[in-house]
Order: structure tokens, then C-alpha cells, then sequence
């Protein structure tokens, strides 16, 4: 199955070094490409995705593939469906492929379509709770919880304790549903693969009775039911409860499920030798922070130098306003996360020469902001200097070749953070402003300060007008609209950073 995994906290996502580690760590023993499952949750797409446009900066070929299989929301948010234990499927039959010797392209579009006939849904008659903490949610004695995730969250509907038949079928009309946007279309004469998964605190007699009313209520629509699994493939702590996975098969499909694995949790363990496998221990060291690497001067080098500390100073003269804007819709720390990434680049450049390659300056400076500023910027900015970095590799990069690494950033940060511009986002400041520089790629000599300046003259006027709009991601979507009046914090700072760049090169230009 896999060839590795990588832990975080409780609930949260992996930090991106250690998701790099594993990257690397592979790629090293021989690997031809890495394939990232990774389940559709904001924390996981961003640091895994920002492993993996690092990744490609060591020259490694990598893929994502996205598992968003849950069946609860009638209508999904922007952030889409969420990842579950059809993630477990995934693993298998990709794990199946690879082992087969297929590309890393072969088993993105195989998996890709495997996923549209993967369905989810969960109840639990109790939440869970984070060791040390409180209950993720208060469910009263006689009723249950349908729609759940796998972090403790409540779901969609709450309904009295019925009968395991009863809840069976409540769980499959729901996921089956048409009028559902999120629904799994399931016809009479289709195959399956059923997993009935405990959520962490059920007994083997409550699982057997809730896996046969699974079977008798598929077999009833006429679903041929090719395969059963039960147990726990993805628990959620201490939960009571048990998610229900349909994945639509066919005789290929049959055929990479049952294929043998050594994984010791998979339910043909007895059938296979887990023996005579081996594992590589003595991968060699490999560092993951850039901003540890030595390097000379260039002759951009005076240049960037004074730019990073115009952007620096900057942002530290407005964090106490991006704070102000950050109460109005948020927590009220924007300022200061810019501030501690400003600080950083100062502490750097105090100790380290400015490198002649911009593409490893936005490195460094993507490693600074993944450690040292945190929260979702961090892994965002990281993320777009990271996909950035890629396109200005030359000691005298052009401002065409600036302007193709910006638009390469914008990008990842769509990409991964599923945002787009008119959400209320830093990308209603970004996007305008990149699709301005886009202009250098085809400006004339002697042009390049003014495509600049309309640069930004957009990213100001995009940041001013997200306060006309209604958010659709970030932390001010969860606000009342009526309560959201003011700029967004993100977007002001990224006008900020666009001035302060115009503004230290046109005092070095007159100088």
C-alpha cells in the first residue's frame, strides 16, 4: 500500500518539512515520482501542496491526488467534500498500481476516476475529545449525530437513536439521494465495495450488527455487494459511531482491491506473509530548510537586498492597522504574523548574504515564512514563493521571466488553497496585479517600471474593493456578512508589499 505516511498533531495536518522528509527520503531510494493522497481538508492541501511545489524544486516528479468523497452536504461549500475513509481505498489500489510498475500519470487517472464512485457518511450516537480537552460537541442522551468528519466535528442532522436497520438506511437514502449535490448514484445490477468503519468506540458485536444491515439494505436496491470490510481503517478517537463507504467497482478495480498486501491492518492479513520485506533505514540526511544553504553575491544582489528591507520596514509600520482590519473578520493577529515574517527576513539578512539567484532567495524566503510566521499566510506565501522559485533560476532573470514566477505563485495559492478572486481573499489584490505584470512578458525595453506602477495601482484598488464583498473563504466567511465592512487584512498587506517594492526601486532608479 504505502510507501510512507506522515503524522501530525491531533487533528491538524503534517508540517511540510516533515512531508518533504518523506518525499526526498523516497526519491532517494529510487522512487521514479511520488504520488501525495491527500484528504480534501484546507490544512492538508496547503502544507502537502507546499511540499510538493518544493519538491519539484529538488527536482523530484510529484502528484496530488485530492480524496473528497463525503456524502453529507446536500450543497458543498467552496471548500468542497471533505476527505474520509474512502481515502483507505485509495491507498489500496494505488499502492496495487505502483507495485504493478504503472507511471505516476497512469495511477493519478485511474485513482481520479475510481473517485467519482466513492461515497461517505458517519453517525455517532457521542463526540470525541482531544486528550486534555473538552467534548468537540455536546450530543444529549437518546439522539445521534449523521454527517460527521473524521476531527470531531458535528454533522449535518441530529435525530433520535433508532434501530441499526433504521440508521442503515437513513445513512444510504441520504447518500444516495439525487437531489444531493454530494450524492453517490447508486442503480440497481451496480457493484460495490462496502466499508463499514468504526469510528473508534464501538464493540465487534455492535459493528457485525450494523456491517449485515448494510448488506440486507444494499442487497434490497439490488446492489450487488462484491466485497465486505469491518473494522477500524480511520477512527476518530473515542467516537461511538461508524462511517459507511460504497465504492463502485469493476472487474479491474475488483481485481487491485484483492491484490496481496504486506500492510498488517489490511483485512487479508491472514492470507499474506509479512515477512521478507525490506525497508530502507539509511536513507542519507537531507536538509529541508533552505534558508541553511551558503551562497555568493550576484549582481541583483544589492537589489533584492534593498527591496526585502523596504518590504520589511513596511510591514512592520502597518501591523498594528492589518490588526485593526484582522478584529473587524477574524482573530485580529494578521498584522502581527506579517510582522514576525518581516522580523524574520531582517534577523536573516543581518546573517546571511543576499543570493545572485532570485530563485533561491524566494527559497530562503519561502522557508522563513513556512517556520517563522505561521497560520495559513504562512503556508500560502510559502506556498507561492515556493511555486515561484521554479521560474526565476537565472542570475540575471529578466522581468518577463519575474513576471512568469509571479503568475506561477498565484496559481499554487488557487490551486491549493481553493480560493479565487472575488472570495475575499489576498487574491483579490494578487491576482490583478499578476495579470498586470503579465504584461512584461511582451513590454518593450524602457517599459517595465510602468507595468509596474499599473501593477500596483490594481493590487491597491483590489485590496479596496474586497470591501464590497461578500467572503467565501478564509477565517471572515463564518462571519455575518452584514458584520464584514471593512478592506481585507490579507489583501492590504499584499498591496503593501506591491508599493514597497515599486517604492525601493524607483529611489534606487533615481539614485
Amino acid at each position: 500500500m504505502l510507501s510512507a505516511a506522515v503524522a501530525g498533531g491531533v487533528f491538524a495536518s503534517p508540517p511540510p518539512a516533515s512531508i518533504l522528509a518523506a518525499i526526498l527520503s523516497l526519491h532517494s531510494a529510487g522512487a521514479s515520482g511520488v504520488l501525495l493522497i491527500v484528504k480534501n481538508y484546507t490544512g492538508d492541501r496547503l502544507n502537502f501542496g507546499l511540499a510538493a511545489e518544493q519538491a519539484r524544486n529538488h527536482r523530484v516528479a510529484v502528484d496530488m491526488l485530492i480524496v473528497a468523497e463525503d456524502c453529507a452536504f446536500e450543497q458543498p461549500s467552496k471548500a468542497g467534500r471533505r476527505g474520509l475513509c474512502g481515502t483507505v481505498f485509495i491507498h489500496k489500489l494505488a499502492g496495487a498500481l505502483a507495485e504493478e510498475g504503472c507511471s505516476l500519470d497512469q495511477i493519478v487517472s485511474k485513482m481520479t476516476e475510481v473517485l467519482k464512485g466513492i461515497g461517505t457518511l458517519g453517525v455517532s450516537l457521542s463526540p470525541c475529545s482531544v486528550p486534555g480537552c473538552l467534548p468537540s460537541f455536546e450530543l444529549p442522551p437518546g439522539e445521534m449525530e449523521l454527517g460527521l468528519g473524521i476531527h470531531g466535528e458535528p454533522g449535518v442532522k441530529r435525530s433520535k437513536v433508532a434501530t441499526a436497520d433504521e440508521v442503515v438506511k437513513m445513512m444510504i437514502d441520504h447518500m444516495t439521494n439525487p437531489d444531493s449535490q454530494s450524492h453517490l448514484p447508486v442503480q440497481s445490477g451496480d457493484r460495490f465495495v462496502v466499508c463499514v468503519n468504526n469510528l473508534g468506540a464501538l464493540s465487534c458485536l455492535e459493528m457485525a450488527v450494523i456491517t449485515r444491515a448494510a448488506i440486507v439494505s444494499l442487497e434490497s436496491r439490488g446492489v450487488i455487494v462484491a466485497r465486505v470490510m469491518s473494522g477500524s481503517f480511520m477512527t476518530s478517537l473515542e467516537m461511538a459511531g461508524v462511517s459507511l463507504t460504497l465504492m463502485k467497482v469493476d472487474q479491474e478495480t475488483l481485481r487491485l482491491f484483492d491484490a496481496k498486501t504486506s500492510a498488517c491492518a489490511w483485512p487479508n492479513i491472514s492470507s499474506v506473509s509479512v515477512s521478507g520485506r525490506s525497508y530502507i533505514t539509511d536513507s542519507p540526511a537531507m536538509s529541508t530548510r533552505p534558508q541553511e544553504d551558503t551562497h555568493s553575491e550576484g549582481p541583483l544582489s544589492p537589489v533584492m537586498c534593498k527591496v526585502l528591507e523596504k518590504v520589511c520596514s513596511t510591514l512592520l509600520e502597518k501591523q498594528e492597522e492589518l490588526n485593526a482590519l484582522d478584529r473587524a473578520a477574524g482573530d485580529g493577529d494578521c498584522g502581527n504574523t506579517h510582522a514576525q515574517a518581516a522580523k524574520a527576513f531582517q534577523e536573516w539578512l543581518r546573517h546571511h548574504v543576499v543570493p545572485g539567484c532570485p530563485g533561491q532567495l524566494l527559497s530562503v524566503l519561502a522557508g522563513l515564512v513556512q517556520e517563522k510566521m505561521g497560520g495559513s499566510s504562512g503556508a500560502l506565501y510559502s506556498l507561492f514563493l515556493t511555486a515561484a522559485a521554479g521560474h526565476v533560476t537565472e542570475r540575471r532573470s529578466n522581468a518577463a521571466a519575474w513576471a512568469t514566477a509571479m503568475h506561477a505563485g498565484a496559481q499554487a495559492m488557487r490551486r491549493y488553497g481553493g480560493a479565487d478572486p472575488g472570495d475575499r481573499t489576498m487574491l483579490d489584490a494578487l491576482c490583478p496585479a499578476v495579470d498586470e505584470l503579465m504584461k512584461l512578458t511582451s513590454a518593450t525595453p524602457g517599459g517595465e517600471m510602468t507595468v509596474l506602477q499599473n501593477a500596483v495601482q490594481k493590487a491597491v484598488t483590489g485590496a479596496e474593493s474586497t470591501r464590497d464583498l461578500t467572503a467565501r473563504a478564509g477565517r471572515a466567511s463564518y462571519i455575518a456578512a452584514e458584520r464584514v465592512t471593512m478592506p481585507d487584512p490579507g489583501a492590504v498587506a499584499v498591496a503593501a508589499i506591491f508599493k514597497a517594492v515599486l517604492q525601493s526601486l524607483e529611489e534606487q532608479t533615481s539614485a
